[in-house]
């Protein structure tokens, strides 16, 4: 209590009258005083709590869904524009996770990804095209920035899919014999950035993705929030221009399929 001047007595706050005067008992005792308390120190490190706790619970619920860790990566270049831009959120789901019937079979079990071109005879969509959007590792390579592209074909081992290719995006080859990795040197997926003038095996980024290169599948994007991710990442340059840049891609940290590693998403190209 405190006198106010004119006689008249207020109640003010005291950091000692907020803790017993023998101190909370036992454990209990303490988490409850923890909880409850006033005291503007213990209020900022309660807030602090609470909101690392919400972050760790969030992530762990995705985890779940995806079967990745991380399960949200950042869009780092225009390469998937209009579909996809720099700095969407995408979230990611483990291929293996919900197999398609459409996916094509290798080596006795599916893909788990479904092609443009067999997603056009099916009307299956992501992201506003047929086929599903894939990230992966270029050539196998988790040392590489992971690639988020449009998986196009699949082709088999040996295959000449110079016939089945869009032949808008095969860089002017008139053959097999002028498209880069024709014929196909193993069973995988031809890919392409929405917005590249080529695809990615003839630009030399990738040969192409065998099912094992494959991170997952992009489910969903929530923009503008990857920026924040690729500011910490120092990701600050100015998107990259679709139409020269070939090898452009999009933004996360690689995680192994088999142990996914800790850590906070990277950008993915």
């Amino acid at each position: 209590m405190t006198d106010s001047g004119d006689g008249a007595r207020t109640d003010a706050p005291s950091e000692a009258a907020d803790t017993p005067a023998d101190g909370p008992n036992g454990v209990v005792g303490w988490l409850k005083w923890f909880w409850t308390t006033e005291k503007p120190s213990v209020i900022y490190i309660r807030d602090v709590v609470t909101s690392v706790a919400a972050v760790l619970l969030i992530g762990l619920v995705l985890f779940g869904i995806s079967g990745i860790w991380p399960p949200m990566v950042a869009v780092e270049s225009g390469s998937m524009e209009p579909n996809m831009v720099r700095g969407d959120l995408v979230f990611v789901v483990d291929n293996d996770r919900y197999v398609p019937e459409e996916a094509p079979m290798y080596q006795g079990e599916s893909t788990g990804v479904i092609p443009a071109d067999t997603a056009a005879e099916t009307g299956h969509e992501e992201f506003g095209r047929n086929g599903d959007v894939v990230v992966y590792m270029p050539n196998g390579n988790d040392r590489r920035t992971p690639v988020i592209h449009r998986a196009m074909l699949w082709v088999t081992d040996g295959e000449n899919w110079y016939d089945r290719a869009d032949k808008s995006a095969v860089g002017g080859a008139d053959n097999c014999d002028e498209l880069n990795h024709c014929p196909a040197p193993h069973a995988g997926f031809i890919t392409l950035g929405d917005a590249n003038p080529q695809y990615d095996q003839q630009s030399t980024l990738s040969a192409p993705v065998r099912p094992s290169w494959v991170i997952g599948t992009a489910e969903m994007k929530v923009p503008y929030l990857g920026h924040v991710r690729l500011a910490f990442s120092g990701q600050v340059a100015p998107p990259v221009d679709p139409v020269t840049a070939e090898n452009s891609s999009a933004s996360m940290s690689a995680p192994s399929p088999a142990m996914p590693p800790a850590g906070t998403p990277r950008p993915v190209a």
